[in-house]
């Protein structure tokens, strides 16, 4: 977590930051491992490196620490959570069993409109893994749009773990060759499912997805780790793939 201190006059002006900015700015930086899981730090440092006051600072990390981003340690010292197999696994649970269910009540409320801008994402994630890899916000939004009738309070939480899952992906992402020819099929069959209303059918594409990545984290991580609650989660909610955990 390097970067040159901020001068006194700068951390002064930036001490009236709205809290919300600050969590903003220090959430992204986590979950794109600009701030990295390593040793705890204080918070005045951390409020110099970022050069924030330390208040806004001090709130933003009780947020994040709800989170499960940040850990709490004593003296008031602060520690980015580590990436782990057992973290990974929680979240691809409650990835799978929500955004499967989201995606059947989603799929048969979906018309002509909303499958042609579907197409258009998938294009566009096309071009942009030719050009920079830079699919982000394109992946988010097509996977949005199958959750969308859900509701807010289910959206507002598939958008909360698929950042989380971000840390992962680009940790290990490209671990596995051909990993964006992989992803595509994936993308397709989910998107197919859902252009047949085969509401059942994208759900499952949505597990059978999710579950690939899972065990690729899994296998970097800890190879020999038994995926036993993903196991239940698919049973629950895609039995038809149950086999492939």
């Amino acid at each position: 977590m390097s970067a040159e201190p901020a001068t006194s006059g700068s951390t002064s002006a930036r001490d009236g930051l709205n809290v919300a900015v600050v969590h903003d700015q220090l959430r992204q930086a986590i979950l794109r491992g600009d701030v990295p899981p390593g040793p705890a730090t204080s918070q005045l440092v951390l409020a110099r490196e970022l050069g924030v006051g330390r208040t806004p600072l001090r709130e933003a990390l009780r947020m994040l620490q709800s989170e499960g981003l940040v850990i709490s340690e004593p003296n008031r010292r602060v520690r980015i959570a580590e990436l782990s197999i057992a973290d990974a696994e929680e979240l691809y649970v409650m990835r799978i069993l929500l955004e499967a269910v989201a995606a059947r009540i989603t799929v048969p409320t979906l018309g002509d409109r909303d499958i042609a801008e579907l197409e258009g994402l998938m294009a566009q994630m096309d071009h942009m893994m030719r050009a920079d890899g830079s699919i982000v916000e394109l992946h988010q939004q097509f996977h949005a749009r199958f959750v969308q009738a859900s509701g807010p309070r289910v959206v507002s939480q598939i958008g909360q773990l698929f950042d989380h899952a971000e840390r992962y992906r680009r940790a290990f992402g490209a671990a596995e060759p051909g990993h964006w020819k992989l992803r595509r099929a994936e993308h397709r069959q989910i998107l197919d499912a859902a252009k047949a209303g085969d509401a059942q059918g994208t759900g499952d594409a949505i597990a059978a997805h999710y579950l690939r990545t899972a065990k690729i984290v899994a296998e970097v991580l800890d190879p020999g780790y038994d995926l036993a609650r993903l196991r239940i989660a698919i049973a629950v909610v895609a039995p038809a793939i149950v086999a492939q955990v």
